[in-house]
């Protein structure tokens, strides 16, 4: 929202609410947006609550003084360039006397820039409803663009009572120890004035005029009003204290307490398109053809046919003439090429082969001198059947060398051999067909090259599932707070589950903590602590 030409069109603003549900009570020009001035320092110390609780920064650390914060104008704290001072300094000195200087440090502190920070602070008012308000720097300061209302700083005094009850005391203090001096509280005379006053936070420019925010409890009620552009700080203080007695007197006595919820983060929606970087193989329009070229076939050998056993005695006779024996009683063949294998016989053809070459040796007498009964008169058993052609051969080139007849041997071939048809013979089977030459290759990598999906990428609220606990009260000492945790834990472990227990150090004593729970989870344990009359606020994240 972009503010109006002219901030002093409207210089005076009024804004009253039930602090126990928000209801507004009164308006005027409430939101109208005007300088808030001091006021701004409410959500620079709500940043540094923040912080604290999410663990970012602690109470004790350092924070050093830049010479931009160290020029700040009053009202301010004294703080020197390059000084370093504790956070726990800074807050007061922010939060009771009001120090320019001191707010403009915890803001570069927290986000390393003033300009950082304020844009932060804007982004903090959006999540906690503060639709009418902008921030250019942490301190409130004069500057263009830099604007609220009333309503909005009511809203925000409302978020530092119920979402920081530990440190909400701080405004209600008349003085503190700021580290390197005793500061005193601003809004002295309204708390010193107004009965039940117990904050929040004074301002003033020239151009904004006397602001206030102030708090007050009366019996059940409590009220939250803001007020822009007083005259003086009397003028201002006694309207305040005329607009809260309106309101008390206008609220009733018990009323359904609404607790803010926790703040609402803007998320950010991205839309990201997943990028495929397409492979080489992927873009090729059809898969490849691969052809080989045919070799030529090998040629044949010249041999024998192993199926006619004519040929074969005919070369068997052959060898043996061709080498006459030396002694008459042996036969040498002559080197000749060496037959082909032949299929293994069964072992009863070998048995019948030797059996027609005995038979024949007794029908003609003229052949008993031959080497195939030689050979049968020296063994008692008949050698086994040969495994293949090579070893058959070669014993028939043994009996030929023993001087046996060679036409005894070629008919026991003859008989051993199958004939044509049989099952073993080599020529009766057809010959394999031929393999394909072709060759197909399918292209490696091919997919869907569509169009991806795109993806949505979607950041959600900070408060997490498992980002909740609650808080059992303030306790003096760690170990009471410590043995309440132990007790609670026995006594309700079945709906604490998994949380887990933690004290917090803070200011005005020592919190302890169940966290790591859902909110539905906070919320259950807190409703059976009240149940016992036990302390307990829910935590967001």
């Amino acid at each position: 929202m972009l503010a109006p030409a002219s901030l002093s069109a409207a210089p005076f603003a009024a804004y009253v609410m039930d602090a126990r549900n928000g209801q507004p009570i009164y308006s005027q020009n409430a939101n109208t947006p005007l300088h808030p001035a001091s006021l701004t320092k409410m959500m620079t110390l709500y940043m540094a609550f923040t912080a604290i609780e999410r663990g970012q920064v602690r109470l004790d650390s350092l924070f050093t003084v830049s010479s931009n914060a160290a020029a700040e104008p009053p009202s301010k704290l004294g703080l020197r360039a390059g000084q370093k001072i504790e956070l726990r300094y800074l807050i007061r000195a922010a939060a009771i006397k009001s120090a320019n200087d001191a707010a403009t440090t915890i803001g570069e502190g927290l986000a390393g820039s003033e300009a950082a920070f304020a844009q932060q602070m804007t982004q903090m008012a959006r999540a906690l409803g503060m639709r009418n308000t902008q921030f250019r720097n942490a301190n409130g300061l004069t500057t263009q663009g830099h604007y609220s209302t009333a309503q909005d700083m009511s809203i925000l005094g409302r978020r530092l009572f119920y979402d920081f009850p530990q440190y909400y005391n701080l405004f209600s203090r008349r003085s503190a120890d700021a580290g390197i001096a005793k500061v005193s509280s601003t809004n002295k005379r309204f708390l010193d004035a107004y009965k039940g006053a117990d904050g929040i936070k004074t301002g003033y420019t020239r151009a904004a005029g006397f602001n206030l925010t102030a708090s007050a409890q009366r019996g059940n009620k409590r009220l939250i009003a803001t007020v822009f552009g007083g005259t003086s700080t009397a003028q201002r203080n006694q309207l305040m204290a005329q607009l809260l007695d309106a309101g008390f007197s206008r609220v009733r006595d018990r009323v359904s307490e609404v607790r803010p919820q926790p703040p609402r983060y803007l998320a950010k929606k991205v839309v990201r398109r997943a990028q495929v970087q397409p492979s080489t193989a992927a873009t090729r329009p059809q898969p490849q053809r691969l052809v080989l070229s045919a070799s030529e076939k090998p040629a044949r050998r010249s041999a024998v046919p192993v199926s006619d056993p004519v040929q074969i005695a005919e070369a068997v006779r052959q060898a043996a003439a061709a080498q006459p024996a030396a002694d008459g009683n042996e036969l040498l063949l002559a080197s000749s090429i060496r037959p082909n294998r032949r299929p293994v016989a069964e072992g009863d053809a070998v048995e019948e082969a030797i059996a027609s070459a005995v038979a024949s040796t007794e029908a003609a007498p003229r052949q008993s001198a031959s080497l195939a009964a030689g050979l049968l008169s020296e063994s008692s058993r008949p050698a086994p059947a040969p495994r293949s052609r090579g070893t058959q051969t070669a014993s028939l080139v043994a009996s030929a060398e023993k001087g046996q007849d060679p036409e005894a041997i070629a008919r026991a071939v003859a008989a051993a051999v199958p004939k044509q048809g049989d099952a073993m013979s080599l020529m009766a089977s057809e010959a394999p067909k031929p393999r394909s030459d072709s060759v197909i290759l399918a292209a490696m990598g091919e997919g869907d090259r569509s169009e991806p999906e795109p993806l949505e990428i979607v950041s959600r609220a900070s408060d997490g599932s498992r980002n909740w606990g609650v808080s059992l009260g303030l306790y003096r000492s760690r170990d009471e707070a410590d043995q309440l945790l132990i007790r609670s834990a026995l006594q309700d472990g079945a709906v604490l589950g998994n949380a887990q227990r933690n004290i917090a150090n803070t200011i005005r004593g020592f919190e302890p903590k169940f966290v790591n729970l859902d909110k539905a989870g906070a919320q259950l344990v807190c409703e059976r602590f009240r149940t016992r009359s036990q302390d307990c606020k829910v935590i967001g994240p």
